[in-house]
């Protein structure tokens, strides 16, 4: 019977797709043969404007005609007579070229070649007093390029005729120009009746499409949509009846899904029966062990461990907490005679239903515990020695940073600082005379590249002064300190009160300008300071810098134990510069009261 009424439903919708397709080939052909129509129409009237305009300019080039007729007649000087009769030469020639136009058509300027029997009548009127007023300026033109001193009397007969003859011509004109006008509005007319009509047309097949199909229709769709709302609630109640049967199925591939997954995204796994022994084991795990071959019905403790003590520990936290679960950390050893730590979860579940097993997932931390043994073992160690081997990695950490910005340094000052040079010179090259936009941009081009070249001469002077390796710490700081006034603005002063030529070793001198250095900096940057004082002084056995300025200042208690943000770790490493050469540093400041920073390195 569904089967029936499917193959019934079928040959409706066949049905009426063919008359839905008729209906609208029926509206578009409607449509399309309208706008043919109207098109059509459209086409002849677009002419009517061009022929009105040209027929009202004709009557006002006949009343221009007449008036430089009449101008030639009064002109008193020959120049003038003949400035008219080249304006008259050149109205008569557009005048006539208009008035064949409207006569006979012009595509150029897009006139009918077909008028009206009324239009062609009033021309046959309008010809003779046309040609009588040409010949009669023809003539006048004629004569004054034949014999330019004739007086004005010779004239007189043709404008005589010509302002007889203007009257009769602008009358007929006004005639042609209002049957124009009036056979125009009798096509806009016939065009509203037509759109009229279509309209009318098109609404009368719409109307009987819709009786006739989209009602109709309408009805067998709601027919056939009822039925399939009825076939979706059957489904949905087979559906649910086969969810209801399959839920025990379900559920248990939810659970291996979520066993299986867990097995992937764990690095160490294993399964285990209630009573200890393997089910299965990862590869991972297996390799980490050192026990790609074991018995399958070996208890878990004898292959994670090989020591007896182990095996009683792990075994014992798997049978008290087989129900319950467990987490924490498990000591166990490899194949090969090597320690691991484990971080170690037992997850109890029931894979189906009535058979309990037991999930270990497992984390290898190893390397972290001997970081922690390694830790308790050096607290152990004198405070002497930690402080020496503190001593050995400040060296390297700072030794490895000064070949590293001797480094840059070079890269920087050689290889950049040389091509912007090199940019700079060929925009220098460039002539802009002639643009003066152009000209204006790549001049501030040239300032670009001279501040990015000052800049990258600034960053190679902060890594390492040549000065410093060439001739001391004394000069270094020199160099320091008049090259920063120059690139900030800032009035830094150097007050050696002692001749000191005496050179250092590379490291106390290095750790000595870059404490300089950052005191300086931390005046520039952030105090806002504009005076800034540097004096060197020498005893026997202390080699002392001061460095003052006239800035904010600061609460040294504040910074004091602050490690990031602006002065907090520049005072730190200050600190572990100056510890790491033996020397000391004092920081005095107020706030509003400037800062001094004070060295003293033994010598």
């Amino acid at each position: 019977m569904a089967d029936k009424d499917f193959s019934l439903d079928q040959q409706t919708f066949k049905k009426l797709s063919r008359l839905y397709i008729i209906a609208l080939s029926t509206i578009a052909i409607t449509v399309i043969v309208s706008q043919l129509f109207i098109r059509k129409h459209l086409q002849g009237q677009q002419t009517d404007s061009t022929v009105i305009n040209i027929a009202g300019r004709q009557r006002m080039l006949s009343q221009k005609l007449t008036k430089e007729v009449l101008l030639i007649s009064g002109a008193a000087h020959l120049e003038d007579r003949i400035a008219f009769k080249n304006k008259l030469k050149a109205t008569i020639l557009l005048w006539s070229a208009s008035h064949e136009a409207l006569k006979n058509g012009n595509d150029s300027i897009g006139l009918p070649k077909t008028n009206s029997i009324s239009v062609i009548t009033m021309f046959d009127r309008l010809d003779p007093v046309f040609k009588t007023i040409t010949t009669a300026s023809n003539q006048i033109i004629q004569n004054i390029e034949t014999t330019p001193e004739l007086a004005k009397q010779s004239f007189t007969e043709a404008i005589t005729v010509i302002k007889s003859e203007e009257a009769k011509y602008l009358t007929i004109m006004d005639e042609i120009v209002n049957q124009y006008d009036l056979e125009a509005d009798q096509k806009v007319r016939w065009l509203k009746k037509l759109e009229l009509l279509l309209m009318i047309l098109t609404l009368v097949i719409l109307l009987a499409e819709f009786l006739f199909i989209f009602w109709p229709t309408a009805k067998t769709v709601k027919k056939s949509l009822f039925k399939l709302l009825q076939a979706e609630k059957n489904a949905k109640k087979m559906a649910y009846d086969a969810d209801v049967l399959s839920a025990a199925k379900e559920k248990s591939i939810k659970e291996l899904r979520a066993l299986t997954q867990a097995m992937n995204e764990t690095l160490l796994f294993a399964r285990l029966s209630s009573n200890g022994t393997i089910i299965q084991m990862g590869s991972k795990f297996s390799k980490l062990l050192g026990a790609n071959k074991f018995n399958p019905q070996a208890n878990f403790y004898e292959v994670i461990s090989r020591r007896e003590s182990e095996q009683l520990v792990i075994g014992d936290v798997i049978s008290k907490h087989k129900k319950t679960g467990w987490q924490g950390e498990v000591k166990a050893t490899t194949q090969n005679e090597e320690d691991i730590w484990l971080e170690m979860s037992i997850v109890p579940f029931n894979p189906t239903g009535n058979k309990s097993e037991l999930l270990i997932v497992a984390s290898d931390h190893t390397k972290r515990k001997g970081g922690q043994l390694e830790i308790e073992r050096l607290t152990k160690v004198s405070f002497e020695e930690k402080m020496n081997q503190q001593k050995i990695i400040s060296s390297k950490i700072i030794e490895n940073q000064e070949k590293e910005q001797n480094r840059i340094a070079k890269d920087v000052h050689d290889g950049i600082g040389q091509m912007l040079t090199g940019l700079k010179y060929n925009l220098e090259s460039i002539d802009v005379s002639d643009i003066e936009k152009t000209s204006s941009k790549i001049e501030h081009l040239k300032l670009q590249a001279a501040d990015i070249i000052k800049g990258i001469r600034t960053a190679t002077f902060n890594l390492t002064p040549p000065e410093l390796t060439d001739h001391g710490v004394v000069p270094a700081i020199t160099k320091l300190t008049k090259e920063l006034a120059k690139l900030t603005g800032k009035n830094i002063v150097l007050v050696s009160k002692v001749n000191f030529n005496q050179r250092l070793d590379s490291l106390v001198e290095i750790n000595i300008y870059r404490i300089t250095q950052e005191a300086i900096n931390n005046a520039i940057k952030y105090a806002e300071s504009t005076h800034i004082i540097v004096s060197i002084t020498k005893t026997e056995k202390i080699l002392s810098i001061v460095i003052d300025d006239n800035g904010k200042g600061f609460d040294p208690e504040k910074v004091k134990n602050k490690k990031n943000g602006d002065g907090g770790m520049g005072l730190t490493f200050m600190r572990e510069r100056i510890n790491y050469i033996d020397g000391r540093l004092f920081i005095s400041s107020e706030i509003g009261k400037g800062t001094r920073v004070t060295l003293n390195v033994p010598l």
